[in-house]
């Protein structure tokens, strides 16, 4: 019966890593290595992520490095990143790619959070159809007559008490984003 709840923790906080890693990734007006990391960059016949191609480095809060470590591959990391359509130009210099993160604006702002929040939702729904998939598994045991109605309920509880929680910390990133997003 733990394994049931243990099950739905171990979805539950996947999700909650995946939002984190999401979150690296969004545009707060200062300069991120995870905004770019992960960009796919076709070179040597396949695609292959950024951060396994160059080093990723933020000398200040409004500028990016990426310097490859083949140098024959720079145009196509730069194609790459104007391809990602992220909204940053990247500036090559034979030798590395320098990409200015200008000032956002405030509709910029208003824009990205209204997109966090709808991202926030989403892991949500993740979260819920985490729950969903343990209750179903209760409710087959509790017709197998496996377990009582009473630890059925209980373990019904228990998740939701769990779900309650990974809710409230999906919230707290988000706000914390929001906050960091909002400060100039």
């Amino acid at each position: 019966m733990d394994s049931i709840v243990d099950d739905y923790k171990k979805a539950a906080q996947k999700t909650i890593m995946s939002y984190k890693r999401y979150l690296t990734t969004v545009k707060t007006g200062r300069a991120h290595t995870a905004i770019f990391e992960n960009i796919n960059v076709e070179s040597y016949g396949q695609s292959m992520p950024i951060k396994q191609l160059a080093t990723i480095s933020t000398p200040d809060a409004s500028t990016v490095i990426i310097q490859p470590w083949d140098v024959s591959i720079i145009k196509n990391i730069e194609k790459s990143i104007m391809k990602a359509n992220i909204g940053f130009t990247p500036q090559n210099d034979g030798k590395s790619i320098k990409i200015n993160i200008p000032p956002m604006t405030e509709e910029d702002r208003k824009h990205i959070i209204k997109l966090l929040k709808q991202e926030g939702e989403k892991y949500k729904v993740a979260l819920r159809n985490a729950r969903k998939k343990s209750n179903k598994t209760i409710k087959d045991m509790e017709k197998e007559k496996i377990i009582s109605e009473d630890e059925s309920k209980k373990l019904e509880k228990e998740i939701q008490k769990s779900l309650d929680e990974d809710y409230k910390r999906i919230d707290e990133l988000t706000k914390s984003k929001e906050k960091e997003i909002n400060t100039i």
